[in-house]
């Protein structure tokens, strides 16, 4: 690794107010319609800036400890955002956990670019796997798909109608650093059925009165999207009826259904079952 002492990185700000311009903006991204208005987000942790920038994510602002200072990790990727024309703050530990609405911060956070894949551009393959998620509410279940989508190999997911953000920091905490690896796009219902009906796919969606066992599904006759319902309502009739299976996951406790984070992971990897065994 090539370092960069901190001191010799140009344009390094230090900054010790919670009342700077530049961090009440990045504070202000804890709202929805401030990440929208600036497509931006911000992201925690010397990991999963790393990640961020390994993966080509636009870096806007590095925001790091001033007790981090010597690191060598902190210093290389203080240089790297410099070099992508971002800015370098530099502040005390009780700013950083202003910014990050934590007492016990980590030393580094990012301020990125939001990036979403436009739906036209995915065009499933075969041995692929696609999620939709219709009007996901809960961000740690979104975060934690996005996340199980990156284990499991999935190709992409697609977020059908009115969905939690998924450039949050809940969402983003959740992920695990996975959203910098997994296309993400959004649509309204048809749109969606429209992007659907021009692509060879099997659309599975997911329902307590689906009339096939989910183990006895073929996924590998045809690249395969999974479609998932609101956490409360369901798949609305709409998206049932356009399904070519209908699939249930057979319970046999006292809940009467499943979380939908974890019936998605439930799904996607017996769908990816057969190409996922060693």
């Amino acid at each position: 690794m090539n370092r960069t002492p901190l001191g010799r990185v140009g344009q390094v700000k230090q900054i010790t107010s919670l009342s700077n311009p530049v961090i009440k903006e990045i504070r202000a991204l804890g709202l929805k319609k401030n990440r929208d208005r600036s497509s931006s987000f911000m992201t925690e942790g010397l990991k999963l800036v790393i990640d961020a920038l390994d993966q080509g994510w636009q870096i806007r602002t590095l925001v790091y400890a001033k007790d981090a200072k010597s690191n060598a990790n902190v210093e290389n990727v203080a240089a790297r955002t410099v070099a992508a024309g971002g800015l370098v703050l530099e502040v005390p530990q009780k700013v950083l956990g202003a910014i990050t609405r934590r007492d016990n911060p980590q030393m580094v956070c990012g301020v990125f670019e939001q990036r979403y894949t436009a739906l036209k551009d995915m065009h499933p393959k075969p041995g692929e796997t696609y999620i939709a998620l219709d009007r996901v509410r809960d961000p740690g279940n979104l975060g934690t798909i996005i996340r199980t989508a990156d284990a499991a190999g999935a190709s992409g997911l697609v977020l059908v109608g009115d969905s939690t953000d998924p450039f949050s920091l809940e969402t983003i905490r959740a992920t695990m650093g996975s959203i910098f690896s997994v296309p993400v796009a959004r649509s309204d219902i048809d749109g969606f059925l429209k992007w659907r009906d021009a692509r060879d796919a099997l659309l599975v969606g997911t329902h307590l009165d689906g009339a096939i066992d989910y183990r006895t599904i073929d996924y590998a006759a045809a690249p395969t999207i999974l479609l998932m319902g609101n956490e409360q309502a369901g798949l609305p009739a709409g998206l049932v009826e356009r399904c070519d299976r209908l699939a249930r996951i057979p319970q046999s406790g006292r809940a009467d259904s499943l979380n939908l984070a974890v019936a998605t992971a439930v799904m996607l990897f017996e769908a990816r079952r057969h190409l996922l065994e060693v």
